[in-house]
């Protein structure tokens, strides 16, 4: 019998210590930022830090879009292997991105540590593994290249890989890596700019953005505007409906969780694990002693089509985990779908995409969306002053 439809206000209030109203009349102020999810959050907080008048709006309640459906698993490597992006962006691009994307996960822990934010936030090392005899010496070039650049790597052969539970031919162990709550660590860090100052309305759609006099102009859906002299969109996939322009391949993804262990595995205590497939799969723990499993990835059709294929994706995620992880027995109890999007070289969007209106972009997409946010941190305040930064020449539009 199904005794009760959805979620139930109690549900919901305990959910959320802590609510934002939505925006019932006209304001202005310095910078909007759009999109109240990790990269808003994250953005919100460095605007803050340099003194700047902030309001962040969500469509949704805030930390309910991408953010709620991210396994975050805080890695340096991107969805393009480092030899690879040498031979996409050359060298000093390819490199810098890797070494800024392993120093985002240290800044990550130093912010979560400045808020005291309860988000388990967890060191691991990371395992890049193959089950496919063909991709042995992909790995190997990439383990190459990632020693010739100083990243701290060790080549695990089969029996490596047998002793730590996994069923794989071989793979690259790296130092930096970590797994976080991306729902706590957004919820705290929103709370924590409120505190400094930021006004936050969720609920609030924004139906249209214009530049008016100088200022720019955001338009909600109950007529009421925002006027500032900032606009930063933070509103990761869904920014294709505001851009104009095709800048990346949306995707499908799916997790899977486990039930809580008793005696959680030793594979999964210290460890965080991708593989070389295309689409790939990833695997790691959740404090609460719970494994998830990520992968297959569909094209983007609609949220319809991508959600009807949720049994079908348990099933197959629940066979993959099984056949790399033989000895662990792995019982499903949450599945869940969620859109991302891939760029041609695996890099991020940051800055302007048009010098002359003073509307910024934070697009983190692929499987780096929260390093590449905090990543843009560094450089949202050269963007608003037009001042150099390499991010901005890296990762810009229309490159």
């Amino acid at each position: 019998m199904d005794i009760r439809s959805n979620e139930t206000y109690w549900v919901i209030k305990n959910k959320f210590k802590k609510s934002y109203p939505s925006l019932q009349q006209s304001i202005s102020t310095d910078i909007l930022v759009v999109g109240g999810g990790i990269t808003g959050a994250l953005i919100a907080y460095q605007l803050l830090k340099a003194g700047k008048e902030v309001v962040l709006v969500d469509r949704r309640d805030v930390c309910n879009g991408s953010s709620a459906a991210s396994t975050a698993m805080l890695q340096y490597e991107i969805d393009v292997p480092l030899h690879k992006l040498i031979e996409q962006r050359g060298v000093d691009t390819a490199v810098s991105s890797y070494k800024s994307c392993e120093k985002a996960i240290f800044d990550l822990k130093n912010i979560v540590d400045e808020i005291d934010s309860k988000c388990h936030f967890e060191f691991k090392k990371s395992i890049y593994f193959t089950s496919n005899r063909k991709h042995l010496k992909m790995l190997n070039n990439e383990f190459l290249a990632r020693k010739q650049f100083g990243f701290q790597v060790e080549w695990l052969e089969r029996k490596d890989l047998k002793d730590l539970g996994l069923d794989a031919r071989a793979g690259i162990q790296s130092e930096s890596g970590a797994e976080v709550d991306p729902y706590k660590f957004t919820y705290d860090l929103l709370k924590f700019c409120a505190k400094k100052g930021a006004t936050i309305f969720d609920r609030t759609e924004i139906e249209k953005f214009k530049q008016k006099g100088g200022k720019m102009l955001a338009v909600t859906a109950e007529k009421h505007t925002i006027q500032a002299n900032h606009i930063i969109h933070c509103t990761g996939y869904e920014s294709v409906n505001t851009l104009g322009k095709k800048i990346v391949n949306l995707k499908s993804t799916y997790a899977l969780a486990s039930e809580a262990f008793e005696h959680f595995p030793a594979a999964f205590q210290n460890h965080i694990y991708w593989d070389t497939a295309s689409p790939y799969l990833y695997f790691r723990g959740t404090s609460d002693n719970r494994i998830i499993i990520g992968g297959g990835d569909e094209s983007f059709k609609n949220a319809t089509v991508r959600d009807a294929l949720l049994d079908k994706k348990r099933e197959f995620l629940d066979k993959q985990f099984k056949s790399c992880f033989p000895a662990i027995i792995f019982k499903p109890d949450y599945i869940w779908a969620g859109t991302f999007g891939e760029t041609d070289d695996g890099l991020p969007y940051i800055g302007r995409p048009n010098p002359e209106i003073n509307e910024h972009y934070v697009l983190g997409f692929g499987g780096n969306g929260i390093t590449y946010s905090v990543m843009a941190m560094d450089a949202i305040m050269d963007s608003i002053n037009q001042t150099d930064h390499r991010f901005l020449v890296d990762y810009r539009f229309n490159r």
